[in-house]
């Protein structure tokens, strides 16, 4: 039982995650990211003409990797027990879930490199904090009024 919970809360979390990117939802929440980032980032002209291409791309880069790893994922989502599972199989679908972790970090890092290579590193690490900023601001959102719009101040 064990193992079921641990390699289940492996694969939910980036299902859950491209889940919130479909539909109506998921257009609201990147317009409200990209105001936001607007706001706190407070770039240039010059500045937003570097940074919003890379950004773009990256989102691009990342809405494509979590749509391979949904496809790869939903195999497991039909088994019903995990007792079914051999040693081996269960090793691979953790190990599996590595791989993609992995390959989230390494695009991560990609465009990271990207950002401070073409903007000031300030500027880069207002961006870090921006999107933290963004992910708890969007919890609040969303929770605080049961998932509905909330006014703006």
């Amino acid at each position: 039982m064990k193992y079921l919970l641990i390699v289940t809360m492996l694969f939910i979390f980036p299902l859950y995650t491209s889940a919130q990117r479909k539909g109506d939802r998921g257009e609201e929440i990147e317009a409200y990211k990209i105001g936001f980032l607007t706001q706190k980032l407070d770039l240039s002209a010059q500045e937003a003409k570097v940074f919003w291409p890379i950004y773009n791309n990256w989102q691009k880069e990342q809405h494509e990797f979590r749509k391979e790893r949904m496809q790869k994922m939903i195999s497991f989502k039909k088994i019903d027990e995990i007792e079914e599972l051999s040693d081996a199989e269960i090793q691979n679908l953790i190990t599996n879930d590595f791989d993609f972790k992995q390959r989230e970090l390494n695009l991560d890092k990609k465009y990271y490199n990207k950002l401070k290579s073409s903007l000031p590193i300030k500027t880069v690490g207002k961006f870090y904090r921006a999107q933290e900023a963004f992910k708890r601001e969007l919890l609040t959102r969303y929770r605080g009024n049961g998932g509905g719009r909330q006014q703006s101040n």
